[in-house]
C-alpha cells in the first residue's frame, strides 16, 4: 500500500466487537485495521503497515521495541487511554516516535466511579444488597453497620486531572484531603506527603489514580496497608500494579485493613478468589470509564490529535517523556 498526500494511511487496533472512531477516520484517512486479517502480527504489519506514519491503538497492544522495528515510518502513536504503561516509551522517545493519550477526556466519569467505590465499601452497599435479595433481611433482621464518608481523612495518590476532580467532589462531604505526587502542585491547599508511607499512616483512605510505571508499581505495599490500619479503606482506580495485590490480599483476609474497592487488578481479568467472599470488598471490571460520554470524549481527542499531526499542529495532550 502506498501512502497518498490526500489520503493519509493509519493504522488502526481494537477489539474486534468494538465500533470505535469509524465514522471520523473512515471519512479523513485510509484505515489499516489490524484486526481484518488472520496473519500473524509481524508479518501483518511488514507486509502492510511499513508506510504508516501513525498509529491508533484502542485495544492497549503492547507497543514493544520489536513492533516499532516493523513500523519504520511511524510517528505518532494515538492512545486512547490514560495510562500508557503498554507502550514503551523509552524506544519511542529514541525513535522520535510521539505519543498522546486521552487527557482528561473521562477524568470526571472515573472520578465518579471512585467515590461510587468509596460510599459502596463504607457504606457496603453491594453486600447490602445481596442481604436483602437471599432473603436474610426477613430472617435475620437489621443488616450490620456501615461507616460514615464525612469527615473521612482522604489521601489521594496522583493529583492530576482524575485525582483532583476527586477532590472536588469529596470536599462536600467534609472529607480532609491530603495527597502524594512526584512533586508538590503549586497553589493546591491540600496537605503534600512526600511519601505514600506518610499518606497513609494520616488517612483513613487512600485513592490510588496515578500512572503506574517502574517507580509506581507496588507503591502500596504490606507497610503501606499496615500504616493505613484495620480501619483503613483502599480504592484502586489507577492500575492493578500500584497495589502488592497478593498482600492487599492477606491484609483483607486479616484484618490488616478495613476494606477496598477495586476497578483494576494486576493480571486482569483474572480477580483473586479470595475477594469474592468478602463483603468489605467491592470489585468492578475496570469500567470506570465507559460511559457513552467518556467514550465521545476519548473519541474527540484521539481525532484531534490525530489532526493535528497531520497539519502540524500542537498536539493536544501529548505524553511527556521523562
Amino acid at each position: 500500500m502506498e501512502e497518498s498526500s490526500e489520503s493519509p494511511l493509519v493504522l488502526l487496533h481494537r477489539p474486534p466487537s468494538l465500533v470505535f472512531m469509524d465514522e471520523l477516520l473512515g471519512r479523513n484517512y485510509r484505515i489499516l485495521d489490524i484486526n481484518t486479517s488472520s496473519d500473524p502480527l509481524p508479518i501483518f504489519l511488514s507486509r502492510h503497515a511499513a508506510s504508516a506514519r501513525a498509529f491508533v491503538n484502542i485495544a492497549r497492544l503492547p507497543v514493544t521495541a520489536e513492533l516499532l522495528s516493523l513500523l519504520p515510518n511511524l510517528e505518532i502513536i494515538i492512545c486512547t487511554s490514560v495510562g500508557v504503561d503498554h507502550i514503551d516509551l523509552a524506544e519511542c522517545k529514541r525513535r522520535g516516535v510521539a505519543v498522546t493519550n486521552a487527557g482528561d477526556a473521562f477524568s470526571e466519569d472515573v472520578a465518579d466511579s471512585a467515590v461510587g467505590l468509596l460510599i459502596s465499601v463504607l457504606r457496603r452497599v453491594p453486600a447490602a444488597d445481596r442481604y436483602v435479595r437471599s432473603g436474610n433481611w426477613k430472617k435475620f433482621g437489621d443488616y450490620q453497620l456501615g461507616s460514615k464518608v464525612s469527615g473521612k481523612r482522604v489521601g489521594i495518590v496522583g493529583l492530576g486531572s482524575i485525582g483532583s476532580f476527586i477532590a472536588k467532589r469529596l470536599e462536600p462531604f467534609g472529607c480532609i484531603i491530603s495527597y502524594n505526587s512526584r512533586s508538590q502542585k503549586q497553589s493546591i491547599p491540600y496537605k503534600y506527603y512526600s511519601d505514600v508511607l506518610s499518606l497513609a499512616a494520616n488517612n483513613d483512605v487512600l485513592i490510588l489514580c496515578c500512572s503506574l510505571n517502574d517507580e509506581t508499581r507496588h507503591i502500596v505495599n504490606r507497610e503501606v496497608m499496615e500504616s493505613l490500619g484495620k480501619d483503613g479503606v483502599i480504592i484502586n482506580v489507577g492500575r492493578g500494579g500500584l497495589i502488592d495485590e497478593k498482600e492487599m490480599v492477606k491484609c483483607l483476609v486479616q484484618g490488616v485493613i478495613g476494606g477496598a474497592g477495586l476497578d483494576v487488578f494486576e493480571n486482569e481479568p483474572e480477580v483473586p478468589v479470595e475477594l469474592f467472599g468478602l463483603d468489605n470488598v467491592v470489585l468492578s471490571p475496570h469500567s470506570a470509564m465507559i460511559t457513552p460520554g467518556s467514550f465521545k470524549n476519548v473519541e474527540d481527542v484521539a481525532f484531534a490529535n490525530l489532526k493535528a499531526f497531520f497539519s502540524n499542529q500542537p498536539l493536544i495532550s501529548p505524553v511527556q517523556f521523562d
